[in-house]
Order: structure tokens, then C-alpha cells, then sequence
């Protein structure tokens, strides 16, 4: 891609906006770039042997199969199907619990149902891995298919773990490929970034080009990327600007962030914040007010981001799965790119599932799409 030289907002047109259009569009920009720790925030009611009691949202009566998590990362159960729906409450099936005690008190609920070590019910041994990116060690989980060539990373998404990318472990090892799940800058347990701000893909690609050199030099002779929600952003900014990226051979990408300007202004919608304010703040971040108005280290133009307007450089197959009613990644900028690139982009459809949350809703049409597409 030609470099783009940063557009810097001149003293009159700051002025011109305002203290408080650049304050709110200020505020906007960091709810987004602002890492925040995990919240315990769904009550468990109840525990009754292999059912479980919990307060009604709408997450705790989507259809499929999750994770529970409480006590931060010291428990972690399997939630199944919906047995009934009251007004205040759902049951669902408990499928398990991995570790940890599960007590009626708050827990979150999100689309992790594997875990990874201590305990896992994948049937897939994890081992502890280290990588050295340039903000130094971060640790990875590996799988190892002894004898193997082919590899797949797999990247997490903002605000995820490492436990995001398990759903996929065990139909890549079905296949023969060695899988490393890499952590980066900002997760819990790696280095942060100077500024402590999430960079969307634009430096975190760095730490995942680390995750890529580790297998290369382990033998790899292909390596497929898998990207979940900015773990896709992520994904593509490794192909435009790794040394490496002529190894990925296949991307797989779960409701993934292909144009962030395109999710800002879908943010902006659902909080009711006038367009302008939007652009502003996307405006500002990539300005001299870069560190002022967001607190960022750098400046971060997120036209970089925007893969339907640069669809003609994308040089690889991709598998896209994208669920049409995603609350937090907007489906049409994936329809967009698919429509655009029919020769490498195949997009496929879910109706139902919240965001990343496919697998969850439909595990076995999911695992056979990946499967097809990575056997290849």
C-alpha cells in the first residue's frame, strides 16, 4: 500500500469545532482504544446438579453453548442449551465444570466454552509457549501435531483472551496442523503498550508476526491465519506489512473487523452520537491532538483499516463468517468485502449468533466450513 502521509488538523479547524465536540469526540474514541479489565456482571441464581439458574439478558438466553467464568479466571464452566424461560430468569444445562467452584454469585458469561490450562475438555494437549515480539516475552499456548509442516495461528479479539481461539483447536487437529494461540500487547499477563491504548491491528500485528517466525523457524512450510473480531484487523495488517506474510497460505476470519471506520460509525449510531463528532474523533486520532484528545503513543489512521476500499490488495483466499445481526462488528462492511473479491473472499452467513459467537450457535456447521476450507 503507498504510505499515506497524516492528516494533521490545523489550529482553526480545532477551534472551529469546539472544546466540547472535541471533548466528546475525545471521550468516544477512548471507550474504544481503552483496554478494561473483566467484569463479573450476570447473577447465578441457582446451581442444581446438571442445570443452572441465571438472572434473564440477552445473553443468558441466546441459543448454543458458552463459558462461565467467576472469580476472575479462577472457575470456568460449560453452559449448555436453554431448558425454560421466565421473566426474570433462564435455565440452562450445565455441562461442566473445568475448575474452580461455581457459587450463586456473579460470573460473566461469554464464548469461551473451552478453557484452556489447567483443565481443558478439548482432548487436545496445550502446552505453555513463549514468543518475543518487540515489547518483549508473551506467552502463547501450542498444540503439536508431531511431524507436521502446516501451522495456524490464531489471534483473539479486543478485550478476549487466549480462550476465544479454542473452539477451532480441535478440528485443526483433526487435520494435522500445529496450533499456536498468541497473547499481545495489552492482554491480561503480556506486556502493554507505552500508552496503554489498543492500537486496532496497527501494532499488534507486530506481536503476531512473532507468533509466524516461531513457527517458521520450527519448520513451518504454511502457516493459516485465523482472526476473531479485531483479531481479524489484526490478521490483515500482518499480510500488508510482515516480511513473512508470503508463508500464510489461507485466512480464516470470525466476525471480524475489516474497515474500523466502518464500526466506529456503527458505534457512534447505536449511542446516538451526531456523525460529525464521530469523524472528529477519527480525525483527531490520526492529528498532532493524537496524544491530548486519546492518549495514544502515536497516531493511528484508520484508513489503514478499511479493507473494502482496499480489497484489490488482498492476495489470499479468505473464509469470512459473519453473523448478519453481530451487535458489536457490523455484518455489511463483510458483505461489502465479499461482494468485491468474490475470487478470494467466501463469505458465509449466520442469522442468529451474537458477536464471535457462531461456533456457539451452530458448532457443527462452523467446524465442517473450517474444515473444507483448511484441509485444502
Amino acid at each position: 500500500m503507498p504510505s499515506r502521509m497524516p492528516l494533521a488538523v490545523p489550529p482553526t479547524v480545532a477551534a472551529a469545532a469546539g472544546g466540547a465536540a472535541v471533548g466528546a469526540a475525545g471521550y468516544f474514541v477512548r471507550q474504544i482504544l481503552t483496554p478494561e479489565p473483566p467484569v463479573d456482571d450476570l447473577p447465578v441464581l441457582a446451581i442444581d446438579g446438571d442445570r443452572i439458574v441465571l438472572a434473564r439478558t440477552e445473553e443468558s438466553v441466546a441459543p448454543g453453548r458458552y463459558g462461565l467464568w467467576q472469580n476472575g479466571f479462577q472457575t470456568h464452566a460449560r453452559l449448555g442449551e436453554v431448558l425454560e424461560v421466565g421473566d426474570r430468569e433462564v435455565v440452562r444445562e450445565l455441562d461442566g465444570v473445568d475448575f474452580g467452584t461455581l457459587d450463586a454469585a456473579p460470573a460473566r458469561m461469554n464464548g469461551y466454552y473451552f478453557c484452556g490450562p489447567p483443565s481443558t475438555p478439548l482432548g487436545v494437549e496445550l502446552r505453555d509457549a513463549v514468543l518475543d515480539p518487540p515489547l518483549g516475552p508473551m506467552p502463547a499456548w501450542l498444540a503439536e501435531a508431531p511431524g507436521s509442516n502446516r501451522w495456524a495461528v490464531l489471534v483473539h479479539g479486543r478485550g478476549a483472551q487466549r480462550g476465544e481461539c479454542l473452539r477451532a483447536m480441535r478440528t485443526l487437529h483433526a487435520l494435522g496442523i500445529n496450533c499456536l494461540i498468541p497473547s499481545y500487547r495489552n492482554d491480561i499477563g503480556a506486556p502493554a503498550s507505552r500508552d496503554g491504548r489498543y492500537h486496532l491491528g496497527l501494532s499488534e500485528w507486530e506481536d503476531v508476526e512473532a507468533a509466524l517466525l516461531y513457527a517458521v523457524e520450527r519448520g513451518a512450510r504454511e502457516v493459516q491465519l485465523f482472526g476473531w473480531s479485531m483479531g481479524g484487523a489484526v490478521v490483515l495488517q500482518l499480510l500488508d506489512r510482515s516480511w513473512l506474510a508470503d508463508v500464510v497460505t489461507r485466512v480464516v476470519l470470525d466476525a471480524p473487523v475489516v474497515s474500523w471506520p466502518a464500526v466506529f460509525d456503527f458505534h457512534a449510531g447505536l449511542n446516538n452520537l451526531p456523525r460529525p463528532i464521530d469523524r472528529l474523533g477519527q480525525l483527531l486520532m490520526r492529528s498532532p491532538l493524537h496524544r491530548v484528545v486519546a492518549g495514544l503513543g502515536e497516531r493511528l489512521d484508520l484508513r489503514r483499516t478499511d479493507w473494502v476500499a482496499r480489497s484489490g490488495e488482498l492476495r489470499v483466499p479468505i473464509l469470512l463468517i459473519h453473523s448478519a445481526v453481530d451487535e458489536f462488528v457490523p455484518f455489511a462492511p463483510s458483505a461489502a468485502l465479499a461482494a468485491a473479491r468474490p475470487d478470494l473472499v467466501r463469505l458465509e452467513r449466520w442469522n442468529v449468533a451474537r458477536h464471535c459467537r457462531e461456533w456457539n450457535v451452530d458448532p457443527a456447521r462452523w467446524e465442517r466450513l473450517v474444515a473444507e476450507f483448511c484441509s485444502g
